[in-house]
């Protein structure tokens, strides 16, 4: 074939932050192999599409995505089209059945191969690659998309929890812990080449190495990323509230470089939901990982999501869940109507609930979260805060910053004046003097840019 610099590819990513780390690693093994990549449909050879079928919105995403490139290859100019991801693992069958321009299915254990599968596909002789090796473990240089200061770093892969609800489990398989020094490595290549906070992201990031170790290493783990120079924020997502140990809450208070932020998805406050999600916290267990938190580190910023119209939520359990967001004022809150799957027990349970009453609650717990969060927002009014400027609004003349507070896509941002250029990626101090909704203003306090 011609040189591989020709051959342009267009890499459409869905999904979740985790799916985005698979990703820039396929990207990072593209671009070693002397692929070129584009955004533009007009001028791709070559299209990949990185699937998601956590629920059913992200589901039919990714359907209609790859129908729609299924479509642009029978205009001819598309000379290969591979689908991987959460929804090629699963429906691999029914993809290679149902659309038959999809060239070739990547399963998301073998996305080190993505680049061989390119090139057998381009040859002609395109073969399926599921299940043939693990992404924990691959190597190699990611490129990086989220813009250059910060980056996600995917520290296991699987689950184990096998929550009632959820697919993952099935799709990605069992909990396995990336090596530490893998990470480190990685977390160090990411930094050198300008990332300044990293974000720690697993279907549970608490369980860090209890199978390769056979404890929980995540304090060990924050220790070591904490000792990179340049590196300045490091944050945690996905912490399940019964995994949190002491040892975890003193290193985030003792390490300066940890984001006083948790991610802790609770799902729901009533026992008897709880129970039948098979999750392993009660609301009193709830109650006290919380307040032993907000005791320990009092300026803690708490995220955490929930699931509504769960079969056999009663009116009494929804109302329990109310009271219970009510009362804990979480900083930051998603809430998902259930989104039946299947293959999951929690589709065969009885009682399900219609979806107008799944919305309708949602919307009812969204609602009570805006009012908790605005005034949280007006509480931050003359506060100083560190923030990362992410970027520069021309027309309304102000920076957009994020502070510890704020992960990125998921919360708020801070929109700040200051009369010299500012860089992104950089950290200024800000003094906050109003507030918006969900989101801060404020003016340069002191600057300390890296």
């Amino acid at each position: 074939m011609s040189g591989k610099e020709d051959r342009k590819i267009l890499f459409i990513s869905l999904g979740c932050d985790k799916n985005l780390v698979d990703t820039e690693v396929m990207l990072g093994k593209l671009a070693e192999n002397g692929y070129t990549f584009t955004q533009e449909e007009r001028e791709a050879d070559i299209v990949i599409v990185n699937t998601c079928c956590f629920i059913r919105d992200a589901k039919e995403e990714s359907i209609e995505t790859i129908l729609e490139m299924a479509e642009w290859k029978k205009t001819g100019q598309v000379k290969a089209f591979l689908v991987t991801g959460c929804l090629a693992e699963r429906y691999r069958e029914e993809i290679q059945t149902e659309i038959p321009e999809v060239d070739a299915v990547i399963g998301i254990t073998d996305i080190h191969s993505i680049a061989q599968a390119v090139e057998e596909t381009l040859a002609g002789a395109a073969r399926n690659h599921i299940g043939e090796g693990d992404a924990c473990f691959s190597s190699g240089r990611r490129m990086v998309t989220t813009g250059g200061h910060y980056a996600y770093l995917k520290i296991a892969e699987g689950c184990d929890k096998r929550c009632t609800y959820c697919i993952i489990p099935k799709i990605r398989g069992s909990y396995r812990s990336t090596p530490m020094e893998r990470l480190l490595e990685e977390a160090r290549g990411l930094v050198s080449e300008g990332v300044r906070e990293l974000i720690l992201v697993a279907q549970e990031t608490t369980l860090y190495g209890v199978d390769l170790y056979g404890k929980k290493m995540l304090p060990q783990l924050l220790r070591e990323l904490c000792q990179i120079e340049e590196l300045h924020w490091i944050r945690i997502l996905y912490c399940y509230p019964e995994e949190i140990t002491e040892e975890l809450i003193e290193v985030i208070k003792e390490e300066q470089k940890i984001c006083r932020y948790l991610d802790i998805p609770i799902q729901h406050a009533s026992d008897e939901v709880l129970k039948r999600m098979g999750r392993r916290t009660t609301k009193k267990d709830l109650q006290e990982i919380i307040g032993k938190l907000r005791g320990e580190i009092p300026d803690i910023c708490l995220r955490t999501t929930l699931i509504s119209g769960f079969p056999g939520e009663r009116e009494e359990d929804f109302e329990e869940l109310y009271r219970f967001v009510n009362e804990m004022e979480f900083d930051r809150l998603g809430v998902f109507a259930y989104s039946p799957e299947e293959d999951t027990p929690a589709v065969l349970l009885p009682d399900q609930i219609p979806e107008e009453i799944r919305q309708k609650r949602r919307d009812e717990l969204m609602e009570l979260q805006q009012e908790i969060a605005f005034e949280k927002a007006e509480e931050k009014v003359g506060k100083e805060l560190e923030a990362v400027i992410e970027g520069y609004l021309p027309e309304e003349g102000v920076y957009v910053a994020r502070t510890y507070m704020d992960a990125p896509n998921v919360d708020g941002y801070l929109f700040l004046s200051s009369e010299r250029e500012l860089d992104s990626g950089s950290f200024v101090t800000v003094q906050v003097t109003g507030s918006s909704g969900y989101d801060l203003t404020g003016g340069i306090k002191n600057e300390s840019a890296e």
